[in-house]
């Protein structure tokens, strides 16, 4: 019994399959080089699934300008222990976090200048609280790409409708250390102004007290890694020193040290001090919760080190 197959079989040959495969392979490595050039754009903005999760999908757009422009100067300033940080003056002082009244229409150029030692970075939400909420075109900045000290940024501001906004530095808490000021569009009521939450204010520390009230641990021999620990994004590790763990380690010429960022907040560890600023040895840049930072130490000395996000955060190597 014979059976016909009438079914067309196509075939090709280990030279064409070859070109094939290389071509593809192209078609990927080209894809690659440009996503990864557009890294910086990719993490500048949340994607919008992640938006929504986090609050800030449907903020309030920018509206368009009817009325005045009004030009505003602010300068990012830190108290000497920086604890408590703040818009143009600390606490107390004339031209503390000025208050900005204006109409429906009105738009606001803000001229925003890092004079801190510290990161920085600004916009204008309408949360009370937090620092999510940015309304598009108010930025200065961003948490992964912040200003750094000495430079300075604009942006503008148009009230689409009445009620409290708030102008804040985009760092996660530093509106908390009081870097905000409120924007009053319209007619807005006594009782919602004397609503506006105050800023925290924290009591400054004196150089002499920390050193009365802190035992500085001894150093330690350095075993594998040096842990920002969670909860060191906020004031109070300092007191017993250990905004990194351990504070103080020795190692020998050629070692290499390793920092893991096990905090919910981004980081820096950048060679020198608060009050020196950095003195170009090591500087790992921002890196996020979950990442990590090891510099190879190849002569023998003391290097310090602080967070530029967070000055308060210190630590030393002993290189021997």
């Amino acid at each position: 019994m014979s059976h016909e197959n009438n079914q067309t079989i196509y075939r090709t040959t280990p030279a064409r399959t070859g070109k094939m495969m290389i071509i593809m392979l192209g078609i990927c490595l080209v894809g690659g080089v440009i996503f990864f050039s557009l890294w910086d754009y990719w993490i500048s903005e949340p994607a919008p699934v992640v938006a929504m999760m986090a609050g800030t999908a449907g903020t309030t757009a920018q509206a368009v300008q009817t009325g005045d422009t009004i030009t505003k100067d602010l300068i990012f300033i830190e108290s000497s222990d920086f604890r408590t940080l703040a818009f143009n003056a600390l606490p107390g002082e004339p031209d503390n976090n000025p208050t900005i009244n204006m109409e429906v229409g009105d738009k606001v150029i803000f001229n925003v200048d890092n004079a801190g030692k510290s990161f920085h970075a600004f916009g204008v939400t309408k949360d009370a609280e937090g620092f999510a909420g940015i309304i598009p075109g108010s930025e200065v900045a961003s948490m992964s790409n912040p200003l750094k000290p000495g430079e300075s940024g604009s942006s503008e501001f148009i009230a689409g409708e009445e009620g409290i906004y708030y102008y804040i530095c985009t760092i996660p808490g530093h509106r908390e250390q009081g870097m905000v000021g409120s924007i009053i569009v319209g007619d807005v009521s006594v009782e919602e102004v004397m609503a506006v939450p105050e800023p925290k204010v924290m009591e400054e520390i004196t150089e002499s007290e920390v050193m009365e009230e802190v035992m500085v641990p001894d150093p330690v021999a350095y075993d594998g890694v040096i842990s920002v620990p969670d909860g060191s994004g906020v004031p109070g590790c300092e007191q017993t020193s250990e905004c990194y763990i351990p504070y103080h380690v020795t190692v020998s010429v050629g070692d290499e040290v390793t920092w893991s960022n096990d905090d919910s907040a981004a980081h820096t560890v950048t060679s020198g001090t608060p009050s020196g600023g950095s003195d170009g040895n090591f500087d790992s840049s921002l890196f996020m919760a979950g990442g990590t930072f090891s510099v190879t130490f190849d002569e023998a000395g003391e290097y310090p080190y602080y967070c530029m996000v967070h000055p308060w955060m210190i630590g030393i190597i002993t290189v021997s």
